[in-house]
Formats: C-alpha cells, sequence, structure tokens
C-alpha cells in the first residue's frame, strides 16, 4: 500500500518500530535457547547481546559492561551493528557454536570474520580497539579475572603493608 493510500496517515509508525526492535531481540535470544534474556535498548544491542553469549559461553552477562562494549565497538565502526546482525544471522543458519565460529567464518574469507575476535576482546580483556585507538571498557568486570576469580585474584591492589610486594621472596 502506498503512502497517498494511507488516509493521512504517516508510513513511519515509531511505536510499530518499537514493537518490531523487541520483537526481533527476543526472537534471537529464543534462537539461543541457554541466553537469558537482558533488557537492550535496541534491537542492534540485542543482536550484539545473543551473539556475546554464543561467544562467551555464558548465561547472563553485566548489562552495564554489555553497554559500555557495545557504544566502544559502534563508535570505532558504524558497520558493526550491521556485522553483529549478519553474524547471529549466519549462526542461526548454520547452527554455528563458539567452537567453530571463527574457524568457519576465516575459512570462508568472510568480511565478519573480525567480529567474534573485538567482541571477545571487549568481554575477556576489557579493551575495545587495538593501537592508539584501543579503549579500557573493563578491568576488573572483564572475564579474564571472572574466569579464575575462584582461585585467583585479579591484581588490582596489594594485600599488604606498603610496599609488601616488593619484598624477595624467602
Amino acid at each position: 500500500m502506498d503512502a497517498t493510500n494511507n488516509k493521512g496517515k504517516s508510513p513511519f509508525n515509531p511505536g510499530r518500530r518499537m514493537v518490531l526492535a523487541g520483537l526481533l531481540s527476543a526472537s534471537a535470544a529464543a534462537l539461543i535457547p541457554w541466553a537469558l534474556a537482558e533488557p537492550v535498548a535496541d534491537a542492534e544491542q540485542g543482536a550484539f547481546l545473543a551473539v556475546s553469549a554464543v561467544l562467551v559461553g555464558r548465561q547472563v552477562l553485566e548489562p552495564g559492561l554489555a553497554t559500555r562494549i557495545y557504544k566502544a565497538l559502534v563508535a570505532q565502526d558504524a558497520a558493526f551493528p550491521a556485522n553483529v546482525r549478519a553474524l547471529l544471522t549466519l549462526i542461526n543458519a548454520e547452527g554455528l557454536t563458539s567452537a567453530n565460529i571463527q574457524a568457519a567464518l576465516d575459512a570462508a574469507e568472510s568480511k565478519l570474520a573480525a567480529v567474534p575476535r573485538q567482541i571477545a576482546s571487549g568481554w575477556y580483556l576489557g579493551i575495545v580497539g587495538t593501537g592508539e585507538a584501543a579503549v579500557c571498557v573493563a578491568y576488573e568486570e572483564a572475564l579474564n579475572a571472572a574466569v579464575v576469580a575462584d582461585v585467583l585474584v585479579p591484581p588490582t591492589y596489594s594485600y599488604g603493608a606498603y610496599g609488601s610486594w616488593a619484598r624477595k621472596p624467602i
């Protein structure tokens, strides 16, 4: 139906767009059954969370950190949201898992091959980007510390008196 036959209504409907974005986010989470749905700002961020859940193998991802990582990735690459949506579509279509995503993308020489690395770097290292464009979005919240937290404590504090870390071992 064209816009002239719409009885004076604008073809753009913000409410409808919001419902569609919500449905897309919900369907993305539903396609990955073990990923718990988190509140998201839009469909693009929903796709990012779904892909992140697959890549890092976590059922629940910290929403504040997810937002910081996503915003930093978008700031460095305007095409990032579209690439994440394309990657999510590929994951769902081919049944890819965290164990074989990167190998499949590298073998196909896909333009999406860098996306899983960017996302994993953000989650595990707390760093988005490389070189002078690198941005630190997390330190003690990064998953590289969370994975070993039951045994190791990230070296963020000195646990003794001032300078105790500098004493030579006995």
